[in-house]
């Protein structure tokens, strides 16, 4: 008499795929991690927010309202300024930024001087990168140390963090000729923190934080 056995567990879900596995979070039909390409990343039909570095997909964590607050906030400021100096554009998630082949992120917010280089309508690095931190240790992780080191290495003159945990904004700027950041501030409650980049461009602390609170 045959045996009937079990089928065997398609994917441990509860974790990210990892290299060489199928991409479980999109279903077993997309490529395996490892195997995608940029045209594939390119060509994502996904409400999700999704990055793109040699060949795997990186799922991260949906934001929050308190998130999307912030960020909404951050982004009409920087577009005010912009717009009426006839700077550029300001674009925010889920918009890409390809920082060097086959590494792509979706900042929070981002800025584009008028001119800056596009290819394929993806533009290669940003003039001004601004990321609000989620919660979890993976995401801090991303963007204090992975991001700080990508964003400097493909030549973004000025990278913004902007945490929620501890209600401060770091700003970073890159030296003519350097490969790592500066701190130009770290601003707190009743501190404004302030562009080099940008000049005039400013965001009261407090009132950035208490939008995240709605």
């Amino acid at each position: 008499m045959s045996t009937i056995h079990p089928e065997p567990e398609l994917a441990p879900r509860r974790r990210p795929s990892r290299r060489g596995e199928p991409t479980w979070e999109l279903g077993v039909d997309a490529p395996r991690q490892g195997a995608w390409t940029e045209e594939d990343y390119l060509a994502l039909d996904s409400n999700r927010l999704i990055e793109f570095t040699d060949g795997i997909l990186e799922f991260l964590p949906m934001p929050k309202l308190s998130h999307a607050r912030i960020s909404r906030f951050v982004s009409d400021l920087l577009r005010r300024h912009v717009e009426t100096r006839q700077l550029g554009e300001v674009f925010w998630a889920p918009v890409s930024v390809r920082l060097r082949s086959g590494k792509l992120r979706e900042p929070d917010v981002f800025f584009l001087r008028t001119g800056h280089p596009r290819t394929a309508d993806v533009p290669d690095g940003a003039d001004l990168v601004i990321e609000i931190v989620s919660p979890d240790a993976q995401s801090r992780k991303r963007d204090f140390e992975e991001k700080r080191v990508e964003y400097a290495e493909s030549g973004i003159p000025e990278y913004w963090i902007v945490d929620p945990e501890t209600e401060t904004i770091t700003v970073l700027t890159l030296l003519k000729g350097a490969t790592e950041y500066e701190v130009s501030s770290e601003s707190k409650a009743g501190d404004v923190a302030a562009s080099i980049l940008l000049p005039g461009f400013v965001v009261d602390v407090t009132a950035c934080f208490a939008a995240g609170k709605g």
